[in-house]
C-alpha cells in the first residue's frame, strides 16, 4: 500500500536557471573579460577557458560571496564612484606632500569606531582606506570594533575618522542591509 503523504509543495520559486547555473552573473563576466584582456586573443580556446574561469570561480567562492541580488546596487555604484574621486584626489595630494616641503607634515595614528561586526564591511573598508593614497589601515580590533588607521598627513584626527564613517562605512552598510545590522554591544 503506498502512503498517500506527500510534503507540501513550495509556494516560493527557487533559484532560475541562469542564477543557479551564474550564481554571480556580473563576477563571471568581469572574470571571463579580465581573462580575455589578459590573454589578448579571441581564440576558440582563451574563450572557453574565460567561460569556464567565469562559470568556475564564482561556485568556487560562494561561501565568501555576498548574494548579489540582496545588495544595494545604488549605493554600489555611488560608493565606487566617491572611492575613485577620493583616489584621484589623495594621488595628488600625496604627489605635492612628497615633491615639496616635508615639514608641515603631521602623520597621525587615527582610532576609527566600527559601527558593524560584519566581516565583509569591515573587510571592504580596511580595504578602501589602505587603496586610498596616504592612509592605511594598520590593525583591525574586531573585539573593540575599531580600526586604527595611519594617515600621512592629518590635522584633525577626528574630522579623519568622522570622514571615513561617513564616506566609507556608511554606505558599505547600506549596502549589505540586514546582514550586517549592528549588533548591540552586551
Amino acid at each position: 500500500m503506498m502512503s498517500t503523504d506527500r510534503a507540501p509543495a513550495s509556494t516560493t520559486p527557487g533559484p532560475g536557471l541562469l542564477t543557479r547555473i551564474f550564481p554571480h552573473p556580473a563576477l563571471s563576466i568581469q572574470l571571463a573579460l579580465s581573462w580575455l584582456v589578459l590573454s589578448h586573443s579571441l581564440a576558440l580556446v582563451h574563450l572557453l577557458s574565460a567561460a569556464l574561469m567565469g562559470w568556475l570561480l564564482p561556485h568556487l567562492l560562494r561561501g565568501f560571496l555576498a548574494d548579489a541580488s540582496a545588495l544595494h546596487w545604488p549605493t554600489v555604484f555611488r560608493l565606487t564612484g566617491v572611492v575613485l574621486w577620493d583616489i584621484v584626489l589623495s594621488n595628488i595630494t600625496v604627489a605635492r606632500i612628497t615633491l615639496g616641503s616635508l615639514k608641515g607634515i603631521q602623520p597621525a595614528w587615527v582610532p576609527v569606531s566600527l559601527q558593524s561586526d560584519h566581516p565583509r564591511v569591515n573587510t571592504l573598508l580596511a580595504s578602501i582606506i589602505t587603496m586610498t593614497p596616504g592612509t592605511v589601515s594598520a590593525v583591525l580590533y574586531a573585539q573593540r570594533r575599531e580600526i586604527l588607521v595611519h594617515a600621512l598627513n592629518c590635522d584633525d584626527p577626528a574630522a579623519l575618522a568622522r570622514d571615513i564613517q561617513l564616506r566609507y562605512e556608511a554606505p558599505l552598510l547600506r549596502i549589505f542591509g540586514s546582514e550586517c545590522a549592528p549588533s548591540s554591544t552586551t
